[in-house]
């Protein structure tokens, strides 16, 4: 599902990314799974917590890396379970926000986290530099 949500990426690498922690009790990633009525996985959401979110007041923020729902299983309910376990993962543990993010081209994200009760808090662009010795 991962390659499925980043087909851009190594998928050797999203296959072997590991897990860190906080402490032995305290992750710092969690993976929500949704499956279909054969028991196939048809949807995941990835909850991190970052020291930091656009437009948050609290930190550590739990915060939505990844949410994806196979073709199939959209339109139906999936999506909106995924996120209201993270919600209920990040309320059980005090939290008081959680926060997300999308491609600016990803209109159908955009939608989806606004009918969520989602508020956009801004627009970026990202940029990056290689450096050379």
């Amino acid at each position: 599902m991962r390659a499925a949500l980043w087909p851009d990426e190594d998928p050797d690498l999203l296959a072997h990314e590991t897990m860190t922690h906080f402490g032995a009790d305290k992750p710092k990633q969690i993976v929500l799974v949704a499956e279909g009525a054969t028991g196939a996985l048809v949807g995941m959401l990835e909850l991190s917590l970052r020291s930091y979110a656009e437009g948050c007041n609290s930190s550590p923020v739990p915060f939505v890396e990844g949410w994806y729902v196979a073709a199939e299983a959209r339109m139906q309910g999936v999506g909106r379970s995924l996120m209201e376990g993270a919600e209920r993962w990040a309320l059980s543990r005090g939290f008081t926000e959680i926060a997300s993010d999308t491609q600016l081209a990803n209109g159908a994200s955009q939608d989806a986290h606004a009918k969520l009760g989602f508020g956009e808090v801004e627009r970026l662009v990202a940029f990056r530099k290689t450096l050379k010795a």
